[in-house]
């Protein structure tokens, strides 16, 4: 007898078994823009990327430089960039972030999981949640026009391009910071 927990079931592990397979990934819309993408998100939905949150980047290892975290212990986005974090929450106001942790806390982490996108490399496979491995593709950060006024509810962590801008946006919890390459 099939019954929806089975379709439900059945869905997820085709839907996880695709992430696995080297290739291309579209969220919120149906295909990537061109070839040199590996994983792109949707524009215009004013929602973005909310990157791993960590107790802190000292207890984290195995981390490659490009890494982007949330840092618990001072509530701060960062960078792993030559061989050290470079924090992308600069502000200031002085105003520090502030994160609601219960969510983290009543959870189970999954040391195990990973999500692969891409042809892996020959090198060691990195650490983290959701690795782009091909070296020849780039991620397209959700997009979205002036997020600090569109973005109603940010969380913290979150990460788009503001496409008014054309600046990196970063939440840390209580103000938005913006980078200019």
């Amino acid at each position: 007898m099939i019954t929806r927990n089975n379709i439900m079931t059945t869905a997820a592990v085709l839907f996880m078994g695709t992430l696995l397979i080297s290739g291309q990934v579209a969220i919120g819309k149906g295909s990537v823009s061109n070839s040199s993408v590996s994983l792109e998100f949707a524009e215009n939905e004013n929602r973005g990327m909310i990157l791993p949150w960590v107790t802190s980047v000292g207890a984290v290892t195995g981390v490659v430089d490009g890494s982007f975290v949330y840092d618990l212990s001072d509530h701060k986005v960062k960078v792993k960039y030559s061989g050290g974090w470079k924090d992308l929450s600069v502000d200031l106001t002085g105003a520090t972030g502030a994160a609601a942790v219960q969510i983290q806390n009543d959870a189970t982490e999954n040391t195990d999981a990973k999500v692969s996108i891409g042809a892996p490399t020959t090198a060691a496979p990195a650490a983290g949640i959701l690795v782009l491995e091909d070296q020849t593709k780039v991620m397209v950060l959700p997009r979205v026009a002036s997020p600090h006024l569109n973005i109603i509810d940010p969380a913290p962590g979150m990460m788009v391009y503001d496409t008014t801008a054309k600046q990196l946006a970063v939440f840390n919890g209580s103000v938005w910071s913006f980078w200019k390459p």
